[in-house]
């Protein structure tokens, strides 16, 4: 990225000789990108990131199609760019249904197909959910839209990089994704449209994207996003494969360490790397605190809501009360992650825990174990 904030800095729009090397990495990032979803150059346009290539996708179907009906569907666990971009769409007139999922968090493909009437236009179901890490059947949903005539979206922000996606296969005619999910800049994201998608924009402005999304490209952003996806793609076996190995040691070691802890999510079409715990009369927050103290960062929902005192909606939607998921821990492990790592969590966590529920007026600790007051 570093030659394009001073050296190579030209407009992508320009014909003179700067605006052409900024054009050329714009276009290999464009292909990378492509590559990986196996989606032809021309369908991949670059965002400012997730949330507004989710909220394109949403806005720009819904606009453009509004002729042909005012439905809806996507899912109860979506990611607030989605929720929040559908709610938006309700107060202008628009119908939204809001699946319901398993205590897993999976998304039935036949409600999907249930749900669907003359007037949908748009299902927009997650690829794989950033909280508990739940991987949707999104071929069968595909199969499903694509059978009603009705335009597929998937939020992949969680998935690109850890899953193998080919929007070919899959049927899918809109996607999104984001740079800072893959190490990546933040900032940057991209938004797949399958070529003959009838969509509106959602910026005005120029012409930049080709006439589709207005604003100079952040060529560092870009750059930056291409050589990201190309790694994580590259790798994505071998750190899958060590990732997996490093979940299930801390999820079975704490489980095995701590009583009355829940796992949250399906226990095998997960997230490679993630983790989420629901630990009964403890409070969450007090739980990130004292795991921060000792130098361990953790979450207790999505960070875009972790300054909320409400508990996790995805946490709710997959049945669990409203004291239980308070007490929830999320913990993502990465590529710089080691076993070390995992066996210091599983040294701190149970201590911090039992201290946390001796402060607990819903639990004492007997000698046979615990009891309700």
């Amino acid at each position: 990225m570093l030659p394009y904030f001073n050296q190579d800095f030209g407009n992508p729009s320009s014909i003179h000789l700067y605006g052409r090397q900024a054009r050329k990495a714009v276009d290999k990032a464009r292909e990378s990108t492509a590559k990986v979803l196996n989606a032809k150059f021309d369908e991949i346009f670059f965002t400012g990131g997730g949330t507004e290539s989710d909220n394109w996708a949403i806005k720009g179907i819904a606009f453009a199609n509004k002729n042909k009906g005012k439905h809806i569907i996507t899912s109860s666990i979506e990611h607030h760019a989605v929720l929040y971009t559908c709610e938006y769409l309700e107060k202008m007139g628009f119908e939204v249904t809001y699946l319901p999922v398993d205590r897993y968090g999976m998304v039935d493909p036949q409600e999907v197909e249930r749900a669907i009437r003359s007037d949908t236009i748009l299902v927009s179901i997650m690829f794989a959910n950033n909280e508990i890490g739940t991987i949707q059947p999104i071929k069968e949903i595909g199969a499903i839209a694509k059978s009603k005539d009705v335009y597929f979206h998937t939020d992949a922000v969680q998935a690109v990089g850890s899953v193998d996606i080919d929007v070919e296969d899959m049927n899918i005619d809109l996607l999104s994704l984001s740079g800072h999910k893959i190490y990546g800049p933040k900032g940057i994201g991209a938004l797949y449209i399958r070529k003959g998608t009838k969509i509106v924009p959602l910026l005005h402005g120029g012409a930049q994207e080709r006439n589709r999304r207005a604003g100079t490209e952040n060529i560092p952003g870009i750059v930056g996003l291409g050589k990201a996806i190309e790694l994580a793609h590259t790798n994505m076996e071998k750190n899958n494969k060590r990732l997996i190995g490093l979940r299930d040691r801390l999820i079975n070691g704490i489980m095995n360490r701590i009583d009355h802890v829940l796992l949250n999510g399906h226990p095998n079409l997960r997230l490679p790397g993630n983790v989420n715990l629901s630990f009964e009369y403890i409070e969450g927050e007090s739980l990130l605190l004292s795991l921060d103290m000792k130098g361990i960062a953790a979450s207790s929902g999505s960070a875009c809501t972790s300054g909320s005192l409400d508990p996790s909606h995805v946490l709710l939607a997959i049945g669990l009360s409203h004291e239980i998921a308070h007490g929830s821990l999320r913990i993502t492990l990465g590529e710089d992650n080691t076993e070390e790592d995992v066996d210091y969590v599983l040294e701190v966590l149970p201590p911090i825990v039992q201290r946390l529920r001796e402060m607990s007026p819903l639990f004492v600790q007997e000698k046979g174990g615990c009891q309700y007051v």
